[in-house]
């Protein structure tokens, strides 16, 4: 029997394909200058003489300004829209990027890493929540796993050039890492001139839908909409007491634990196992990067079908542990890259089924403070990754400990995301 397209599946495709390739480009180069930092430290370390700890402390506190700017930063969005807002933070982070070719000690490092933070800090939950005015949640882990694909693509087409940019060293008096900074910042300031220019604020300024759309979409977002009767009192308090929030916070909190853990010291792993020049490292870092690109549009859109994101997202956690226990024993360059794929492709899997939980009692106003709120606390594991990781990498001499540690934070992550189902059944 032949599906026949409804007036909304015709409403949200159309919307899918005017806005989800430019967000998806967009978002390369946001997680791309956010993770550069992992390929520069190749040649960057022993430049500048930084330790492991150091290292993973300036990684990491990129979080310290994504968390104290988040919240506000969104606030101001939904009041000025995304348009002028995510231009103007493009054009800043991307400037702080290509400075930091200039750092010089551990300080300028750590300075540098929180500038970025803070200026990057309104753009992801932003973005989250201007999903939100175009997609119903019934269609919305389809929708931000296709946004989010672009953290792992940004590996895929970052790893070659950071490669490629690092072979640069002795070029025109700079050395490679430096390179890698002042180019791969550029396009950030570029694209933000861009935003300025292309992007709809909202389905209502959209010239490109006509009437019978708008309303189409409108009643899609407003049937699925959390009832307004429900949110008594201020909103903030709404979201902070809820015991939803908190599973949603430490959910997200160990998943980019993970995340980011692996994503920042992926790099030096593939060195570390297969001895290969930098340029190398560079091509084999893709294999991960791209299994995680196909496993999230597969896991996302299958989300979406079955309507049960806390499963999903608890299935590709524990993949992605697995994935991760598996690589310890490998002494093959061929199955600890297979196993790493593995690890990858389910940590980025998960991101999509995530933030379609928020929509089952956030909508709204809410939503925007909501998301801000629980993307801030949870990104707090964005700095224990690479910070714990550098730590237990200098005293022990090896990935094993901290292999080890990132596996558990995935499976309290799955754990928490199935006591949140069973909250919200009622278990």
């Amino acid at each position: 029997m032949t599906n026949i397209p409804t007036p909304e599946s015709i409403v949200l495709s159309k919307i899918s394909r005017r806005i989800l390739p430019f967000l998806f480009t967009l978002y390369i180069i946001a997680y791309l200058d956010r993770v550069n930092v992992s390929f520069a430290a190749l040649q960057m370390k022993s430049a500048l003489g930084f330790t492991d700890s150091v290292y993973g402390l300036g990684a990491g506190i990129f979080f310290a300004g994504y968390l104290i700017f988040q919240v506000p930063s969104n606030l101001v969005l939904e009041r000025v829209g995304a348009r002028r807002w995510v231009s103007l933070l493009m054009i800043a982070w991307g400037i702080v990027s290509s400075g930091m070719m200039l750092v010089h000690s551990p300080g300028t490092f750590y300075a540098c890493r929180f500038l970025l933070g803070a200026a990057e800090a309104g753009f992801f939950p932003g973005l989250i929540l201007y999903l939100t005015y175009w997609f119903p949640r019934s269609a919305r882990a389809g929708s931000i796993s296709g946004f989010m694909a672009a953290m792992p693509l940004s590996g895929v087409i970052g790893a070659p050039i950071s490669g490629a940019l690092l072979s640069l060293h002795g070029r025109g008096g700079m050395q490679g890492w430096q390179w890698l900074f002042l180019v791969e910042g550029a396009p950030a300031i570029i694209l933000g001139v861009v935003v300025w220019f292309l992007l709809t604020d909202s389905p209502k300024h959209a010239a490109w839908l006509n009437h019978e759309e708008r309303d189409c979409l409108a009643a899609a977002i407003q049937r699925e909409s959390v009832p307004t009767s429900s949110q008594r009192g201020s909103f903030l308090a709404h979201i902070i007491l809820r015991s939803e929030t908190w599973l949603l916070c430490g959910a997200y909190f160990t998943l980019l634990w993970a995340s980011l853990g692996v994503g920042l010291w992926l790099p030096e792993m593939v060195k570390s196992f297969s001895g290969y020049s930098d340029w190398m490292v560079g091509v084999i870092s893709t294999i991960p990067f791209l299994s995680a690109f196909i496993a999230m549009m597969i896991v996302g859109t299958r989300s979406d079908r079955a309507g049960r994101p806390h499963l999903y997202f608890a299935g590709s956690a524990f993949a992605g542990a697995a994935g991760l226990l598996l690589t310890i024993p490998s002494h093959s360059v061929l199955l600890s890259t297979v196993f790493l794929s593995i690890a990858v492709a389910g940590i980025y899997s998960a991101f999509g089924p995530f933030w379609a939980m928020p929509g089952g009692f956030l909508s709204g106003s809410m939503a925007a403070a909501g998301i801000a709120f629980i993307n801030s606390l949870g990104n707090c594991g964005g700095f224990f990754g690479p910070f714990v990781g550098g730590l237990v990498k200098q005293r022990t001499s090896s990935f094993f400990a901290g292999t080890f540690i990132l596996a558990s934070m995935l499976c309290i992550s799955a754990i928490l995301a199935l006591a949140l189902r069973a909250r919200q059944n009622g278990g």
